[in-house]
C-alpha cells in the first residue's frame, strides 16, 4: 500500500511542478503545446514501442482488454440513455457527454500511474488501443452520422487510427513481443532515452494545464450533466469494471489494474472532439478539468479498497 501511495505521490508532486511552471509562464506561451506534441509524437510511442516489446500478448489482449472495453461502452451507454431521455438533450450532445463520462485519459495520466503506481506501462496498453483504435473512431462515427458539419468515410477513420503514432508504436511494440525479435541495444538504447522523457513532460503539461479554468458556471446551464459525467468517469465507470472483472475471475493486481486504469480522469481529447463538432462544449471542457482534480484522491481509494 505504502508503495501505491508513493506513486501518487511521485504523480502528483510533478503535475504540482508544472501547475507552477505554468503559471509562473516560465517556459512561454506555447510550452504546454510543444511538451504534448513533443510526448505524443516522439516520447510515448518510443515508451510504448518499449514496454510492449517486452509484454506477454495473453496480458494485454485477453481477460484486461475485455474488461477494459465492457466497462467503457457500458458506462458511455448508460449515460447515453439518462441524458437522451431525463436530461432531453440532443444527440449530438448526448453522444459528447457520453464521451466525456467515458473516454479515459490513457496517455497523459494513464502511463504515468501505470508506472509509478502499477509499476508497468504495459498495464495501460488494453485501454489505450481500444480507445485509439475502436472506442473513439466509434464516437466520432456516430457524431458525423448525427450532425452535418463534418462527413468522414470509414477508410478516413482508418487512415487516422494508422496515423496516430501511439497506435504505430504500440503495433510495433507488440509486433516484436509476438515474434521474439530481440531488438539490438544499439537501437533501443536511443528508443529508451527518448520514451524517458514521455513521463516527466505528459505531467508537467498536465499541470500546466489545470492553470485558469472554472468549471460549474450557472450561465453555461450543464451543472447538471457536468456533475453526472464526472460521478459516471470517477465511480460508476471503475464499479462495472470491477463487477466485470470479478464475473471473469480476476483477482489481485490484474483487478486492481483495470479499476484503477478505469479511474482515469476524462480525456482532453473529448474537448477537442466537442470543439470541432460544436456540440457538449461546456460538458466536455468542465468535466476534463473535475475529473483531473479529482482522479487521483479517487484512485487513491480504490488503491484503499483493493489493496
Amino acid at each position: 500500500m505504502l508503495g501505491v501511495l508513493a506513486g501518487f505521490f511521485v504523480v502528483w508532486a510533478i503535475i504540482l511542478v508544472g501547475m507552477f511552471v505554468g503559471r509562473r509562464k516560465i517556459l512561454g506561451e506555447n510550452a504546454r503545446s510543444v511538451l504534448s506534441a513533443l510526448t505524443f509524437f516522439v516520447a510515448s510511442p518510443a515508451l510504448l514501442f518499449e514496454t510492449l516489446s517486452k509484454a506477454k500478448l495473453h496480458d494485454v489482449f485477453a481477460a484486461p482488454l475485455l474488461v477494459t472495453a465492457v466497462g467503457a461502452m457500458v458506462t458511455a451507454a448508460i449515460f447515453f440513455v439518462i441524458v437522451r431521455f431525463l436530461l432531453k438533450r440532443t444527440v449530438p450532445e448526448s453522444l459528447m457527454s457520453s464521451m466525456s463520462a467515458s473516454l479515459a485519459n490513457s496517455a497523459n495520466l494513464g502511463i504515468p500511474i501505470a508506472v509509478y503506481v502499477l509499476g508497468d506501462a504495459s498495464y495501460v496498453a488494453p485501454l489505450l488501443i481500444f480507445q485509439l483504435a475502436f472506442f473513439t473512431p466509434l464516437f466520432l462515427m456516430a457524431l458525423d452520422a448525427t450532425t452535418s458539419s463534418h462527413r468522414t468515410t470509414p477508410a478516413g477513420f482508418a487512415l487516422m487510427i494508422l496515423k496516430n503514432p501511439m497506435i504505430v508504436g504500440s503495433a510495433l511494440g507488440l509486433v516484436v513481443a509476438g515474434t521474439g525479435w530481440q531488438v539490438p541495444e544499439l537501437v533501443m538504447q536511443p528508443i529508451h532515452l527518448i520514451g524517458g522523457a514521455a513521463i516527466p513532460a505528459m505531467l508537467i503539461a498536465f499541470g500546466m494545464s489545470l492553470n485558469g479554468s472554472r468549471p460549474l458556471q450557472a450561465a453555461a446551464g450543464r451543472r447538471a450533466d457536468t456533475l453526472l459525467a464526472s460521478v459516471f468517469k470517477l465511480v460508476v465507470h471503475p464499479a462495472i469494471a470491477y463487477a466485470f472483472a470479478r464475473m471473469l475471475g480476476m483477482e489481485g493486481q490484474a483487478l486492481f489494474a483495470v479499476v484503477v486504469t478505469s479511474a482515469l480522469p476524462t480525456a482532453q481529447n473529448v474537448f477537442v472532439a466537442a470543439s470541432r463538432y460544436r456540440t457538449g462544449i461546456t460538458v466536455a471542457k468542465d468535466t476534463v478539468l473535475i475529473t483531473t482534480v479529482v482522479a487521483v484522491p479517487a484512485m487513491i481509494g480504490v488503491a484503499l479498497l483493493l489493496t
